[in-house]
């Protein structure tokens, strides 16, 4: 059983080194800090910032018994395991092997400590140039996230989708709604390159197509860090496009925002209910004024350090070749794996790790 014992042992070592690096101890200061607040009978005098004391505090005490619980676990596995009975080591085994899967996931999970990171993302997919192929890849894409969502319990809701003329979409924007979308999805990011025999050629050549992958952090509604003024937007209501059929929409339901000062362009049109579709426009234009607001500081701090590179279209962030190889490749981290039919039934999980690796190692 010593081997066990020196299994566990490592376990312990690797969950003591996270809980330093978060600060454990200090999560517990602000937790009792915000106790000493909701003692205060003032408090809810301002219902807001109760509600968030309230938010903060419930999101702490669950962080840190989180971590309390799994230290417990390791310590009653440890003890079983130095009794050096063999009857029960085929438990202690399981039990290790679900430690070791739990460890791996926080880690992960510490690495998306930015201001959005747990919280819900907006995912939006635009066909780039090459016409029926690039659409029809961009489809390929929407599945490949929505099967992802599927696997990780997340909830997915389509707000705005644009069909192409003979196959695929031309854009579709997604919310995503679970615990750290949007610190995972944020790695997808960019353009992807498709290389592939294409089905729409009746020559059956090699074709390369492209897409756009952009991710929002979605705002809480008591965020104030964006506050848009009603006189900046221009708001268009027109009748849902359809594909045609008993879904063609017969009122105009269908909301395009434009935001005057910076030319953003929103709109919604999958929603029944004009009220509906507005709504969510305007949940998409708060977060890509959030996330233009974060770029320009991004660019401001980069542009001082020297760092500054303009992204432009043909840099692609990931390649999923399917002839004259199978191969999918990353280009910022060099991971790659030849089972493409995984990755586009939304394995990509290996991906994501890696980007979240190598950033976190960029920046120290």
């Amino acid at each position: 059983m010593q081997d066990l014992v020196e299994r566990l042992q490592t376990i312990q070592k690797k969950l003591l080194a996270l809980q330093e690096h978060l600060d454990l101890a200090k999560k517990q200061e602000e937790i009792t800090r915000l106790e000493s607040r909701t003692e205060d009978i003032h408090l809810w005098d301002d219902p807001a910032e109760a509600q968030k004391v309230m938010k903060r505090l419930s999101a702490l005490r669950d962080e840190v018994e989180q971590w309390n619980t799994l230290n417990q676990r390791i310590h009653d596995a440890l003890e079983l395991a130095q009794l050096d009975d063999e009857s029960i080591r085929s438990e202690l085994e399981q039990e290790s092997t679900h430690l070791e899967d739990t460890i791996a996931r926080l880690e992960i999970q510490i690495l998306l400590g930015g201001k959005y990171d747990r919280g819900n993302a907006l995912l939006s997919i635009n066909a780039g140039a090459g016409g029926t192929d690039s659409q029809d890849w961009a489809a390929m894409l929407q599945r490949m996230y929505l099967r992802w969502c599927e696997r990780r319990g997340y909830q997915t809701e389509i707000l705005d989708l644009t069909e192409g003329e003979e196959a695929g979409i031309k854009s579709v924007t997604i919310a995503v709604n679970g615990p750290y979308a949007y610190g995972y999805l944020k790695a997808e990011k960019g353009v992807h390159r498709l290389v592939r025999l294409s089905p729409f050629d009746a020559a059956h050549r090699r074709h390369t197509s492209f897409a756009q992958v952009e991710v929002l952090p979605e705002l809480e509604d008591d965020d104030t860090a964006i506050q848009i003024n009603p006189d900046d937007l221009r708001i268009d209501i027109y009748r849902s496009s359809s594909a045609g059929g008993q879904n063609v929409q017969k009122n105009a339901t269908a909301v395009r925002i434009t935001h005057l000062p910076t030319g953003i362009v929103v709109s919604c049109q999958n929603e029944r209910s004009q009220m509906q579709n507005r709504e969510n426009a305007m949940r998409v234009l708060r977060a890509k004024l959030a996330e233009l607001q974060r770029e320009a500081q991004e660019r401001q701090m980069a542009e001082l350090r020297g760092e500054y590179i303009k992204a432009e279209w043909g840099s692609q962030i990931r390649s999923y070749v399917l002839h004259p190889y199978q191969m999918v490749k990353d280009h910022r981290t060099d991971f790659e794996t030849g089972n493409t039919q995984a990755v586009l039934d939304g394995e990509i999980d290996g991906f994501i790790e890696a980007y979240l690796r190598s950033s976190i190692r960029s920046e120290t």
